[in-house]
């Protein structure tokens, strides 16, 4: 009996200790969900460590590509949550179904929609791109978004690229300057901004299939230095790839870029995203950089492979891979300690905002970026403003006075709560002037990767558009480009520079009956203008969202005194574009290889250099008023490799109205022993003044910042010598050049 008691009583010690035992290895995973967001970095890596150790290898596995369109999977035995992904450059996109490219039909996914990136990178003004990035992300974190895609941030090299009105501009250093308050605006609400696409994305046309092969300078100059100021100085939390190749080998599993420049040389401690079917092996993806696979089985054009998700390169066949010891655990453990501190920045976040929706102070967002991002272009006689006249009748003239933009331009396309038309607010506004509208042309419908001819007759619109523009005093033509396919468009690029849909001949039939024509630009991009002598005023009015009717209406009523500058050339030919100087192997490319020969002269470094006249030159823009820089100076002549150069400017508004111009500074070197373009934008500073005001601003900037990379050891380096400084308002219009020596 002894002996029966004594069994009995070990067994239920054994028993109690393993339940012990049990019960706190539970606690400690419930622990690590609820506490680890209030560590240290060095604690929280301790945790997560702890953590993948409980995880099986195919918890690991599903945590790296996606479940559906939009989604990874969690682990729900451990309170591990699912991360939501979004479309969003300017504006969250409304819900897709599981999983197909359909809409859900949700009746509460409206949202704000922004102005396109092109008009914030126009505002020139960091302060609205925090309150851009900001907004954007209130409304993510209420759709519960954890991951925005977006900023796009890809360098405008041709005006030909169908989704350049996503990014901010053909300049490096604006590029950076702009999206480093976006992406902090974004992630303040816990969610993780997505800057794209990494990198040389920089055409539409083949860009599955596109190798970009280009030089180091090329490289690190012109298209790296937005994406190193995102992780470097913004902190992003999450990268996506391209679709190109660049060197040979796809961006989305690319060595080069995304372990060692990326991951090595910056120390970017967050999650690589595959664009949408941009992964391509299994072993490249395992190995290069790649931490979360999305998209894969479909071709980005809508079609896709049912139950697919686990057949996606880093699903079964990675996991197939590590079993047989082809591939190191080492690996997939390294992507998942990437995604899990992704979550605790996220969704795991223990003072994580709620987030808002499409409230006043979102539309007051928006309404503020575009009206800052209209740049008026010319302006003879005074065209505008215009004034709300009752003995004046305005003809509005143009499909895009009422064409709705939000809904086209591929996994751009939103779903607003409104989107005011500039003929809604041209009406709004003008409540004394006769307004008169017809459309003069039309495009047909937006559709995704497919152009749907219009089913009306051109003709007959022509002939009205012509009856309506004779009985006017002032002809308002509000044309350009849309978002349809083969227009400003995700898929592909444009076809032609001119203006689509027979612009130009309608532009030339109003003149013959009326020369008293106002152009209303609507672009992301610059096109030809041949027609240009034939109007008085032009405003580039780019993409503008839900409140574009109130933003144009401000602007051409001078309620708001238009104070954009061009982020990118406008060529008077597409030849004289740099990267169509060298034909078919700079763009789009030949036999799927194409060769960046313009190297680092791109945008204003490739006119200024080439002594090429552009039609609108990069950072041009006018006023209502006039405003003029005095007192330029540096705070010294002589400089060291570690000092700050100082520019000081006094900017003076000598016309009655308030308003905002841009003192914008360039460098550059003289007699650089390396090819150098003329000048480069080292900082720029937007002044507001009432009339006949005057302020000094300024502007800093490192002389380290005047580093260009040198391929012969491979990294930066500052040349002694004379360089000049150039203070102006654009990139041709320089009002002081002041010699300095760095020594």
């Amino acid at each position: 009996m002894k002996i029966k008691f004594t069994q009995r009583l070990f067994l239920i010690i054994v028993i109690s200790c393993f339940y012990v035992a049990y019960a706190s290895a539970q606690h400690k995973e419930v622990d690590i969900q609820l506490t680890a967001t209030k560590l240290t970095s060095i604690a929280l890596d301790a945790k997560i460590d702890s953590i993948i150790k409980i995880l099986t290898l195919e918890e690991k596995i599903a945590m790296t590509h996606a479940q559906s369109k939009f989604s990874t999977k969690g682990v729900a035995r451990l309170g591990i949550p699912e991360i939501w992904m979004s479309d969003g450059p300017h504006g969250v996109r409304e819900e897709i179904s599981w999983d197909s490219w359909s809409h859900a039909e949700w009746t509460n996914d409206s949202i704000t929609a922004f102005p396109a990136l092109t008009a914030l990178a126009a505002t020139f003004n960091p302060e609205l791109s925090a309150n851009y990035g900001s907004s954007i992300g209130e409304e993510a974190r209420y759709r519960k978004k954890d991951v925005l895609l977006g900023p796009g941030i890809n360098i405008y090299r041709t005006p030909m690229n169908g989704r350049n009105f996503e990014y901010l501009g053909e300049d490096p250093y604006l590029a950076a300057t702009m999206v480093v308050p976006y992406i902090k605006g974004v992630q303040k609400n816990g969610v993780a901004a997505c800057v794209k696409h990494f990198a040389l994305n920089n055409q539409e046309h083949w860009r599955d299939k596109i190798n970009v092969e280009l030089s180091d300078r090329a490289l690190y100059e012109i298209y790296l230095p937005a994406f190193k100021a995102a992780v470097k100085e913004a902190k992003v939390w999450s990268i996506m790839g391209a679709y190109n190749k660049i060197r040979g080998q796809y961006a989305c599993h690319n060595e080069l870029l995304l372990n060692k420049i990326l991951k090595t040389d910056w120390n970017f401690d967050g999650v690589v995203i595959s664009d949408w079917s941009g992964a391509h092996t299994t072993e490249e993806s395992a190995k290069y950089g790649l931490d979360i696979e999305m998209g894969t089985g479909t071709d980005g054009l809508g079609t896709s492979t049912a139950n697919h998700y686990d057949n996606y390169y880093l699903a079964k066949p990675f996991l197939k891979a590590i079993k047989k010891g082809v591939l190191s655990e080492d690996l997939l453990d390294d992507k998942v300690r990437r995604i899990l501190r992704l979550m605790y920045r996220t969704n795991l976040s223990f003072n994580r905002p709620l987030g808002k929706l499409n409230n006043k102070e979102h539309h007051e967002v928006a309404l503020n970026v575009a009206t800052e991002g209209i740049v008026l272009l010319k302006n003879e006689d005074d065209f505008f403003p215009i004034k709300d006249d009752k003995t004046i009748t305005i003809a509005v003239i143009g499909e895009n006075a009422t064409r709705v933009m939000a809904p086209g331009g591929g996994s751009s396309e939103l779903k607003p709560q409104f989107e005011i038309s500039p003929l809604e607010g041209i009406k709004k506004r003008f409540k004394n002037a006769k307004i008169i509208h017809t459309m003069g042309y039309s495009s047909g419908p937006s559709v995704y990767d497919e152009v749907i001819p219009t089913k009306l007759n051109q003709d007959s619109l022509y002939v009205k558009a012509i009856k309506i523009a004779k009985k006017a005093d002032v002809v308002l033509f509000i044309g350009g480009l849309n978002k349809n396919h083969l227009q400003d468009c995700e898929g592909d690029d444009r076809e032609i520079f001119q203006l689509p849909y027979q612009q130009e001949k309608l532009i030339n039939g109003m003149y013959e009956v009326n020369k008293n024509i106002g152009f209303l630009l609507l672009t992301g991009n610059a096109v030809e203008m041949s027609w240009l002598p034939k109007t008085k005023g032009v405003l580039q009015t780019w993409y503008l969202g839900s409140m574009a009717g109130e933003a144009i209406a401000q602007i051409i009523s001078g309620d708001k005194n238009p104070s954009g500058k061009l982020p990118f050339s406008f060529p008077k030919k597409l030849k004289d574009n740099a990267a169509h100087f060298y034909g078919e192997t700079s763009y789009p490319g030949v036999n799927m290889t194409q060769h960046y020969k313009e190297d680092i002269l791109v945008g204003y470094r490739w006119f200024d250099t080439k002594k090429i006249a552009p039609q609108y030159a990069f950072g041009y823009g006018l006023s209502y008023t006039n405003f003029k820089f005095s007192d330029i100076k540096t705070d010294k002549n002589v400089y060291s490799l570690t000092d700050k150069i100082t520019v000081h400017c006094t900017v003076t508004n000598n016309g009655n109205r308030q308003g905002a111009e841009v003192i914008q500074v360039y460098i550059g070197k003289l007699n650089s022993d390396v090819k150098r373009a003329s000048k480069e934008l080292k900082g720029f500073k937007k002044v507001f003044l009432k009339s006949y005001k005057k302020e000094t601003a300024k502007i800093e900037i490192n002389v380290s910042d005047l580093a260009f990379y040198n391929e012969k050891i491979s990294d930066w380096a500052v040349e002694k010598g004379t360089y000049s400084i150039y203070v102006g308002n654009a990139s041709d219009s320089i009002s002081e050049t002041i010699k300095v020596t760095i020594k």
